[in-house]
């Protein structure tokens, strides 16, 4: 299996992230890719690949092109304005208030295309974003043309923007547009396997009235974990998209066994659908001592999901998301990749 990847990552590195009340070094960080690039050559895991460059077209068939204008032009625009420091938005649209007007001061711009004020924009983002992008975009080339899985080691994460909102550590959602992507060159229904801890909001927001691409989670639940106000189990799509949203969220404490029965749940439902072509948006955070987390997943149990997953038997592309216990991002990676070729 081969690992596109790109240097560029390297040029998103925000300084500090609000979390607890205080300002700290961000969980999403640049040395989380060090640890699995590390993992990856130990193990001998196949060819590791620069991506080339971004193909904007499939982005902009389902980004909002004022989103994106935004995220291109956002820190130059802050600066501009005699703005110090990073990007970061005070508030949101909150309740009753109107969100049908875009602002055009950037403070406003910031607030009305954030969805968490965690997530930071320095003046790196974009282009990190961009070759991010170009990962996945990379890894789908390589499994369309005839490979049966490919890795995108993408970073920053995707599976919480939406079509026209960044958050939760993600500004382009690369797992949609690698879907989006299959569905173009002929694929007749894709599914997207989100296997982070954290519900993938931005995913299921974007094909949430779809029907042809089906989105299923196994996350924490949203009462009790970001992103809080997705992620039930109730959201299970509209119109043409009904029955094609899945979600199994869980509480704190939730180990293997039953998370691996819901994961072999969500296997045969995406089996019986008829997906022809799958993306995991594969997020190692299910760990048992990450930070922001509080499922108890360990590191065997990553090799083991992988088994379950490479069992479906699907052309496949991982899309790299979260997973912030830095020294074991690594290894849980590997495992799952390791664990879908053993299938």
């Amino acid at each position: 299996m081969k690992t596109f990847f790109s240097e560029d990552h390297r040029l998103h590195f925000p300084q500090a992230e609000l979390s607890g009340g205080e300002f700290v070094t961000p969980y999403e960080r640049p040395s989380r890719i060090e640890y699995v690039l590390a993992r990856l050559k130990e193990r001998k895991f196949g060819e590791i690949v620069a991506p080339g460059p971004i193909d904007m077209g499939p982005v902009r068939t389902l980004l909002d092109p004022g989103f994106l204008a935004f995220l291109e032009t956002a820190y130059d625009e802050w600066k501009a304005a005699g703005q110090g420091g990073e990007v970061i938005a005070a508030g949101m649209p909150t309740r009753r208030q109107r969100h049908d007007r875009i602002p055009r001061n950037i403070d406003g711009k910031v607030e009305y295309y954030c969805h968490a004020s965690e997530t930071a924009i320095t003046g790196g983002t974009w282009r990190a974003a961009q070759s991010s992008m170009a990962s996945a975009q990379a890894a789908q080339r390589e499994v369309a043309n005839g490979a049966r899985a490919a890795f995108a080691l993408c970073r920053p994460p995707g599976h919480h923007a939406t079509s026209d909102q960044y958050g939760g550590y993600c500004f382009l959602n690369n797992a949609a547009v690698v879907a989006q992507m299959f569905r173009d060159q002929g694929a007749g229904r894709v599914a997207i396997l989100d296997v982070d801890f954290h519900h993938g909001n931005g995913t299921q927001d974007i094909f949430y009235r779809r029907g042809d691409v089906l989105f299923a989670s196994i996350h924490g639940d949203p009462l009790d974990a970001y992103p809080y106000f997705a992620g039930f189990a109730d959201e299970m799509g509209e119109g043409e998209g009904e029955g094609a949203n899945i979600n199994v969220p869980f509480g704190p404490g939730t180990a293997y066994g039953p998370w691996a029965e819901a994961l072999d749940g969500v296997v045969r439902r995406i089996t019986n659908w008829g997906a022809e072509a799958l993306v995991v948006s594969l997020g190692v955070d299910a760990y048992k001592d990450d930070p922001i987390s509080f499922f108890k997943l360990d590191s065997p149990d990553f090799l083991d999901c992988g088994r379950r997953i490479g069992r479906m038997g699907l052309p496949t592309v991982f899309c790299m998301e979260g997973g912030y216990a830095i020294e074991q991002v690594g290894l849980n990676t590997v495992n799952v990749l390791e664990g879908f070729e053993d299938a």
